[in-house]
């Protein structure tokens, strides 16, 4: 009897203690609820994308503006702002929501590109009289900089390089807008800087019309290729990335260069391209990148992209051959 009685006993304690396991386990489940929520507005927020406003700081009072302020500014801005727009640099994120996203990462990415071209020009010709000069002390280091590596977390972390970047850059505008830095705007620096930047943009525009696949002439003979469904939105907002960043540096190069493209009667080139890659910036309508085929019934993003691109590439072509033209 005594057995029984523990038995008993026991059970019902067990089930005294149950109501209490279950409100825990309710409310565990409603604070996972109300993380991912959070989560979610957190990832729609910081997925927002800045919008086409200049770049450039405004010069204070007692700051006067050179041939090459507009540009180095305007790098700086492009730098400043993945560092500081909403949810900041989300490409070496390890925690939600900036881990579970890749839209924006990928949009971070073509701003980078375009970064580490334009820097890399200044500091190999535009802030240089000629191949044997010495290169820009500040440039040197701001380049290296903005090279390292997008995934790096910690030891050290990518926002903590491209700070250091940030300021080395910022030392070179403050001594170029004092005269004692050089910004040489001359036809042969701009023509070498385009020349990289179409070739981004042929490379670009043929990874967007490869969402339908497309057969390619090698060497080793024909090639079917074809982006993996996965990976479409990934090169779509690489490429609108891109697109946006080119967009201020080529608003940047017409004020700086403005002579040399009004000497050269490539003025209107310039402003092609301008235009061009400001469709590539229209608002996005649907809430996914579409995939259909070229003539089917669903729209194709990743190829309307591609056009848009390729003929900014175009008159790329058109304005560097100007350019080199005696």
């Amino acid at each position: 009897m005594k057995f029984g009685r523990n038995r008993v006993s026991g059970t019902s304690g067990s089930l005294s203690s149950s109501p209490h396991g279950r409100s825990i386990g309710i409310a565990l489940v409603v604070l996972l609820a109300i993380y991912l929520l959070i989560c979610l507005i957190l990832g729609w927020y910081w997925s927002r994308e800045p919008d086409l406003e200049p770049l450039a700081p405004t010069p204070g009072p007692d700051t006067t503006l050179v041939v090459g302020s507009t540009t180095a500014r305007t790098v700086h801005g492009l730098m400043y702002t993945l560092l500081q727009k909403p949810g900041g640099f989300t490409g070496n994120d390890i925690a939600p929501p900036g881990l579970w996203m890749d839209n924006m990462p990928n949009w971070e990415f073509g701003v980078l590109v375009q970064v580490r071209d334009m820097s890399r020009a200044m500091r190999r010709d535009m802030a240089r009289s000629q191949s044997q000069s010495q290169e820009d002390p500040d440039l040197a280091l701001a380049e290296p900089r903005f090279n390292f590596d997008n995934n790096s977390w910690m030891f050290p972390g990518s926002e903590s390089e491209y700070r250091s970047g940030l300021r080395a850059l910022n030392r070179y505008i403050r001594r170029l807008e004092a005269g004692e830095a050089n910004f040489y705007a001359r036809a042969d620096n701009l023509a070498s800087w385009i020349g990289d930047s179409s070739t981004r943009l042929g490379s670009l525009s043929q990874r967007l019309s490869a969402s339908v696949g497309r057969a390619e002439v090698t060497e080793d003979g024909r090639q079917y290729r074809k982006t993996p469904w996965l990976e479409i939105d990934d090169v779509f907002f690489e490429a609108r990335g891109s697109a946006w960043a080119l967009l201020h540096l080529m608003r940047a190069v017409e004020h700086d260069y403005a002579d040399v493209l009004e000497r050269k009667n490539a003025m209107t080139s310039l402003q092609q391209i301008i235009r061009e890659l400001e469709a590539t910036q229209r608002p996005l309508r649907s809430p996914v990148i579409l995939n259909g085929s070229g003539m089917g019934v669903l729209a194709n993003h990743s190829l309307v992209m591609a056009n848009y691109l390729s003929r900014a590439n175009a008159a790329m072509i058109d304005l560097r051959r100007l350019l080199e033209q005696g």
